[in-house]
């Protein structure tokens, strides 16, 4: 078993943190204590004077132990855009963001790390969501939103991380459409098409319940 994971999906609102923290919750079952990490965050809302991460507190809230908030989420941004655009006078540093991470790795026996948006998206002017797994140098699993068009999506991300020569732990399913046509099929086409195990199947629900969604998984 790995200590870490370095979670990106194939787009925005492929249902990461979802998946994030029923991750947390499967290894919580297993004994394990686990922390999670969202280095960099936009769309953050002020609360108690600081700028803080609607998905980066759910993982504060469900760790296996109480973290400052400052070490899971370093770059929080107000704007709801790309994080180059809303860190623009503040931009994400990777190597800062790579000696927190060193740090929460000492604090727990896993630590899940939730890239923002897309394997591609950058983080800063010049570096990607890409470039701080490769940092960071742990496998990374694939959040695959089931909607129309995921197989394109998935085959075009799934290649990607293969290119940047980090290690794909396998894939999660996320089911963010209720309405989607031949779902089963889509599934087998992926379990086909991506060469990197099928982890899990998280079905639509309307909120989440990460206790279920852990049953739902198998590393």
């Amino acid at each position: 078993m790995e200590h870490a994971y370095f979670i990106t999906g194939t787009d925005t609102n492929a249902g990461k943190t979802w998946a994030t923290i029923a991750l947390m919750y499967y290894f919580r079952k297993q004994g394990k204590s686990v922390l999670g990490m969202k280095p960099v965050a936009s769309g953050c809302l002020r609360q108690d004077g600081q700028l803080k991460n609607a998905d980066a507190l759910l993982m504060q809230e469900h760790a296996s132990l109480k973290i400052d908030y400052d070490l899971i989420n370093p770059y929080a941004y107000e704007l709801p855009v790309s994080p180059h655009i809303a860190g623009i006078h503040n931009p994400a540093k990777l190597d800062q963001l790579a000696t927190k991470f060193e740090y929460l790795k000492t604090q727990a026996d896993i630590v899940i790390v939730e890239g923002a948006g897309g394997w591609y998206s950058p983080l800063n002017e010049s570096e990607a969501n890409s470039d701080l797994a490769e940092l960071l140098g742990v496998p990374v699993i694939l959040v695959v939103a089931l909607r129309l068009g995921c197989i394109n999506h998935a085959r075009l991300t799934y290649q990607a991380i293969k290119q940047s020569g980090v290690n794909c732990a396998g894939w999660m399913g996320v089911c963010t459409d209720p309405d989607l046509l031949s779902r089963a099929e889509v599934i087998n086409t992926l379990k086909t098409l991506l060469e990197t195990p099928l982890l899990g199947v998280l079905p639509y629900k309307v909120a989440a319940d990460f206790d279920f969604f852990s049953e739902q998984l198998r590393l």
